[in-house]
C-alpha cells in the first residue's frame, strides 16, 4: 500500500481534492440556494434535487470547461512556441525531440502504436492534445445544455418564452460565462510560464532545479 502511494500520491490527492471541492461545491450552494428560496417563500430544495439542478450542474461544466480549454492549449501551443528561461517551455535551441518516429518506433519500449502505421502514429503523436481538446468540447456541450435549461426555468417563473437550446448559443450570457473563466486561465498559465524563469519549487517538475541559472530553459 505504501508503495502504491507513493507510485500514485499525485493523482490519489488531487482527485481526493476534486471530491473534497465538489461536495463543498454542492453543500454551499445547496444551503446558498435554499436561503434565497426561504427569503422568497418557496419550497426548498433537497440535495439530491439541488445536484440535478441545471443552474448548479451550468457552474459545475462551466468550470471544468476553463480547465480543459488551459490545459488543451497549453499542451498544444508548447509543442511549437517556445519561451526561453522557463521551466514551461522547450528549450528554442535544442533539436526536435521526436524527429524520426519511424525510428524511435523500434526502441525497446515504444509505444505499439508507433508501430501502426503512419495515421495511428500521428494519432498517438497528437493523442494528448486531441484528449485534453475533447473533454473541452465535451464540457462547453454540457455546459450549453445546462446553462440553456436554467436560462429556460428563468424565463418561465417570469412569464417569458423560454429561448430554445440553439438559441441558447448565441446569448450573451453563455459567453459571459465562459469568457469570465477562459480569461483567467489564461492569465495562470502565462504567470506560471514567466515566473518559472525566476522563481524555483524544490523538487518540482514544474520547476528548473533550485541551482538552475535563469537562462536555462526547461526543467
Amino acid at each position: 500500500m505504501v508503495r502504491f502511494f507513493k507510485d500514485n500520491g499525485l493523482t490519489i490527492v488531487l482527485l481526493l481534492l476534486f471530491a473534497a471541492s465538489i461536495l463543498g461545491q454542492l453543500f454551499a450552494g445547496w444551503r446558498f440556494e435554499n436561503r434565497e428560496l426561504a427569503q422568497h417563500g418557496e419550497p426548498l430544495l433537497s440535495l439530491a434535487d439541488y445536484a440535478r439542478n441545471p443552474q448548479f450542474l451550468s457552474t459545475v461544466f462551466e468550470n471544468w470547461e476553463s480547465e480543459f480549454l488551459q490545459m488543451s492549449a497549453y499542451v498544444i501551443l508548447t509543442g511549437f512556441l517556445f519561451q526561453r528561461g522557463s521551466a514551461e517551455s522547450k528549450d528554442p535551441d535544442a533539436p526536435p525531440r521526436d524527429a524520426d518516429l519511424d525510428a524511435q518506433a523500434k526502441a525497446p519500449g515504444a509505444p505499439k502504436p508507433l508501430r501502426g502505421g503512419p495515421m495511428l502514429r500521428w494519432a498517438y503523436a497528437h493523442s494528448l492534445g486531441l484528449a485534453m481538446a475533447l473533454l473541452f468540447g465535451l464540457s462547453f456541450l454540457l455546459h450549453w445544455v445546462y446553462s440553456a435549461r436554467a436560462a429556460s426555468e428563468e424565463a418561465k417563473s417570469h412569464g417569458d418564452t423560454a429561448p430554445g437550446i440553439a438559441d441558447h448559443l448565441f446569448e450573451p450570457q453563455l459567453w459571459f460565462e465562459s469568457f469570465q473563466n477562459w480569461q483567467s486561465e489564461f492569465l495562470s498559465t502565462a504567470v506560471l510560464v514567466v515566473l518559472t524563469i525566476f522563481l524555483r519549487q524544490k523538487e518540482s517538475p514544474e520547476s528548473k532545479p533550485v541551482a538552475a541559472p535563469h537562462g536555462q530553459t526547461g526543467n
